[in-house]
């Protein structure tokens, strides 16, 4: 298998479970918006809390140049650590929503 497929697979594996943890408050949902075409994979939260309505990122992962770029993690413990357990190495990760100078202390990729 083509590695940025096995990356694809792997991405949708780690993020579909979070579509499952129901919202302890509000009328909320995890939607999965998946795009391989455009390799980009968002988690979305939406719905009502009370009277507030709630359209938010919770995680936005991209491939590009065949590494996962960690545009937003919002979640509790992080999926990145996830994604290395799963099998993609962290020099194939970018935690893109660090500064570029701050990237090499990560222990993942810089870009």
């Amino acid at each position: 298998m083509e590695k940025l497929d096995q990356y694809r697979q792997i991405i949708q594996f780690v993020l579909m479970p979070y579509t499952q943890i129901p919202y302890s408050h509000g009328d909320l949902i995890c939607k999965p918006i998946f795009d391989q075409q455009r390799d980009s994979y968002l988690l979305m939260t939406l719905g009502w809390d009370r009277k507030t309505r709630v359209h938010g990122c919770l995680v936005h992962l991209d491939l590009i140049d065949g590494k996962v770029w960690v545009q937003r993690d919002e979640t509790e413990d992080g999926v990145t650590r996830e994604l290395v357990e799963a099998g993609i190495p962290k020099q194939d990760i970018v935690l893109a929503f660090h500064p570029e100078d701050v990237r090499p202390y990560t222990g993942y990729a810089i870009a």
